[in-house]
This record gives C-alpha cells, structure tokens and sequence, in this order.
C-alpha cells in the first residue's frame, strides 16, 4: 500500500515496461525450445535457445495523474494494443511494472469478456461482474444497460448472432455503467455507427468530468487532438514522445508520411525534440488568453498593432486587422520533402498587406510559394485551418483528385493563393501548408509544413455567432402578445 496522499498517487504508473515474445521460425522450434532446458540439464551444458525474441514493448515508462485523458498513437505494430492489454492485466509483462490504482474497465479487442453462447443479457451479468459490480448492483443498472446499449430484442438472443456494432455497443455500455476510475479504449468504437460514436464521446466526456482517468487509442488524429489532455507516441516498441497533444501528433504524422528510408533519421530527430508537457505555458496559449480578453483591452490592442505597422496611413487608427510582430510565426513540423520545398507562408488582405491579426466576416488570402527541385507531375496544393489543440476545422485543395498540374519542370517556382472568408471566433489558429504530388502508383506528399503559420482572430463586439465557426445564422425572436 502506497503512504502517498490519494491526490498525489497516480492512476496509473508505467516502470520500465517490457514485453518479449518468441517467435519461432518453425513449428517443430517449438517442439525443441519445450525440451532444450531439459536435455542441457542432461548434458550439463548452457540450453540452445531456438527462437528469436520480438520486443512488442521495451523499456517504456510514464505516469499518467487522476482525472487525465491520454491518447496514444503510433503505427500499426507500435505496441499500443499490448500496453493497454498489460495496464488491464491481460497480459503479463516480460520486464518492468505496473501499477494502477481504482477500478478499471476496458474495451479491448471486440467481444473481449463475452460468451459467445450466451445471450446478450446473460453477457452483461458476466461482464459487469468481471468488472467488480455485485449482483445486486448489476441488477440496478441492467434496465441503465440495456437502455444505452439500444439493441432490442437481440438481447434475449446468443452473441455469436451480433453483429460487430452490436457486439461494441454491449461492451460499451457494461463499462460505463460500472462507474470505472479508470476507462480504457481500444479503438473499440470504429466499428460503431456515427450516432452511436458521438453518444459514446459524450458519455466518455461526461467520465472523465467525474474524475475518472482516460487511455483513449485511436488512430484519428483530430479525435486524440479534441479529447486529450497529453498524448504519447509508440513505434516498434519504443515511446517516442509523451507531453502536449498537438506537439505529439504532429511528431506522429509526420512519423507517419515519412519514406522508409528516412523513418530512422524521423525517429531520432522526434526522440531529440521532446514535446512541451501538457502543464507548460505555450506561445500558442499565451495568444489565445490576449485574443480572448476585455473587448476594451482588444480593440485597444489591435489599434496600437495597427499604428505600429503603419504609422503613415491617417485611418490606421479606424483599422481593425494587422500585423502583430509580436505574435510568433507557429512551432511548425517540416515533413521530408521529395523534391519540393514550401516558404513564405503569410496572409494578405486582398490589397496585398501582410497581416496575423484578422477581424471577423472580413477577406484574406493565404500565400505560399513553391519552389520545384525535381519535376513532378499531378501536382495538388492545400491548406487547412486548426486549433490550438489540433482539431481540423476546414481547408482546400487546388484542384480534385486526378486533376492536378500535369507537369512542373525542376527549377519552377508555384505562387499558391487561397482566398477566405474569416468566419472563426475569436482565438489562436495554426495553419498548415502541403503538395502532392504522383509518386510511384500514386499521390503522395511530395512537400508538408505543419502548423507553419499562427494567426489570430480579434474579438467582435457585435457578434452573435456560438461555436467555433460563424455559419451567418440570421436569429429571429417573436413575441406575440
């Protein structure tokens, strides 16, 4: 029993984890390796070992606090699904510990924890008890169960039956109703309908308010970036990165788009720059407290940038966008270029001034250039808006999909323009910047800078609109006497 203060003890805490699997390059290696230890005993000799090892897990270690959400991520085969499984304690690790403390639930591989024979209700009664629910409690929150699990009367018929989502949808609704400190998920609800899913993340969210701890892995990067305090990243084994969830994804995607041959240098340069801690004060997050101030600080603020860029221009005063030096241009990822580089991010009013501070409903242009190394074919440019957490909020491409630039010779260089409308609240956003290009038997990033550019959108004191997008919603109230 641990003498820390209930506060100060983590949910769960990760030491030096390792797991080691054989892998035998022929059945009867199996047959050997069973009777090896015997026979050099016999023979009083050091045993052959006929396997070779596979490390899912290596020296991997971390603490994840009480109330956290954390995302993992990585490639198929990182190791994601073996660490969860030994956090569970369905697996038993080779080297390493650990320990977590309070009740867990997890959704793992689909039908985990289920008889396939058994009905859907004689399920939950197993399944919740597994899970530490006694039987009087089960039989308090079968009618709560069954009621979010919403699959009728396949309830009284075998799982073997179930469709996938069905299948998922039971899980799912025995773990949150045990009231788990700490909910596990394995990209368990991918296979569930769109209803469904955001059912699930409301449920999860209103978990996590409770208190309870959160490991979430998915592979979408916009559902780890909206719902995640920290993220951490795997690859063969090993964790890369854990801290501030935008800081790991864009480590993870770029992992990810890599070629082969460059995966190495990605991963040494990913270990060599460690994301921020979630706790740690951000450039990002330092903008978005200044944007989101008293409306008489911000129109203020935004007049003194005005002056600053443009003392000579009387109405300067009158202006409500410019250029704020110090605002900082992003903390971007470049991603490997395959004979394409991108520069001079920026955005323009359309009479050409460069500006980082927009106002709300007005136009601008987003620029970048292109210069070409090689020549390519097929050429696509795009762009897409973000959030400080990384949430995708909408972007563009060039042209659609087949239907790009035949050909740009090597030694050309390509203006890219996107003229928008600024519809976004007010707040910090990142833009990213990106070509493709056909490669091989088809598209691939041929240049990609991630967060390149940071602006920010000033507050509007007549706006009316909620949310992060201003979808020019015209409200009408009438009262009739």
């Amino acid at each position: 029993m641990s003498s820390e203060p209930a506060s100060a003890t983590p949910a769960i805490r990760i030491d030096a984890l390792g797991k080691c699997y054989p892998v035998y390059a022929h059945p009867l290696d199996r047959l050997r390796q069973f009777f090896a230890p015997r026979m050099a005993r016999v023979l009083r000799r050091a045993p052959r070992e006929h396997f070779r090892e596979y490390w899912a897990l290596r020296d991997v270690s971390c603490e994840i606090a009480r109330g956290e959400q954390v995302g993992i991520v990585g490639r198929n085969g990182a190791g994601k699904s073996t660490l969860l499984q030994i956090v569970c304690g369905t697996l038993a690790p080779s080297t390493g510990s650990v320990s977590v403390h309070g009740r867990i639930a997890a959704l793992l591989e689909l039908g985990a924890g289920f008889n396939p024979e058994f009905t859907g209700g004689e399920n939950v009664v197993l399944n919740a008890g597994i899970l530490g629910l006694t039987p009087a409690q089960i039989d308090a929150r079968m009618d709560a169960i069954l009621a979010f699990a919403d699959i009728g009367d396949f309830v009284e018929q075998p799982m073997k039956t179930y469709s996938s989502g069905m299948y998922m949808r039971l899980a799912f609704a025995v773990a949150i109703h045990v009231e788990p400190d700490i909910l596990v998920v394995d990209e368990a609800l991918s296979v569930g309908d769109e209803a469904f899913q955001r059912k699930c993340f409301a449920r999860i969210r209103k978990i996590r308010e409770d208190g309870a701890t959160i490991l979430f892995v998915s592979h979408s990067a916009a559902t780890v970036a909206e719902s995640c305090d920290r993220a951490m990243l795997l690859d063969r084994g090993e964790l890369l990165a854990l801290g501030h969830t935008r800081d790991v994804l864009t480590r993870y995607q770029k992992l990810l788009y890599a070629p082969v041959e460059t995966l190495d240098a990605v991963r040494a340069w990913i270990v060599a720059h460690p994301p921020r801690a979630a706790a740690e004060p951000a450039a990002e997050a330092d903008a978005t407290v200044a944007a989101t101030t008293t409306q008489q600080s911000d129109v203020a603020g935004a007049n003194a940038v005005d002056d600053a860029t443009d003392d000579s221009n009387a109405d300067a005063r009158d202006r409500d966008d410019g250029f704020d030096p110090g605002l900082p241009r992003g903390q971007g990822v470049t991603y490997p270029h395959l004979g394409a580089r991108i520069g001079q991010p920026r955005v323009e009013t359309p009479d050409g001034r460069v500006v980082n501070v927009l106002a709300p409903g007005r136009e601008y242009v987003y620029c970048y250039a292109v210069d070409f190394e090689r020549t390519l074919a097929g050429i696509r440019c795009g762009m897409m808006i973000k959030t400080v957490t990384g949430v995708e909020l909408g972007g563009a491409a060039s042209a659609p999909y087949g239907e790009g630039l035949p050909l740009v010779d090597a030694g050309a260089r390509a203006q890219v323009r996107f003229a928008f409308r600024c519809l976004l609240a007010p707040g910090t956003y990142f833009l990213n910047a990106g070509l493709v290009g056909l490669v091989g038997e088809g598209e691939q990033f041929v240049a990609r800078e991630v967060d390149v550019l940071m602006i920010r959108v000033r507050p509007d004191p007549q706006r009316l609109a909620t949310g992060l997008v201003d979808f020019n919603v015209r409200p009408q109230v009438q009262v009739d006497a």
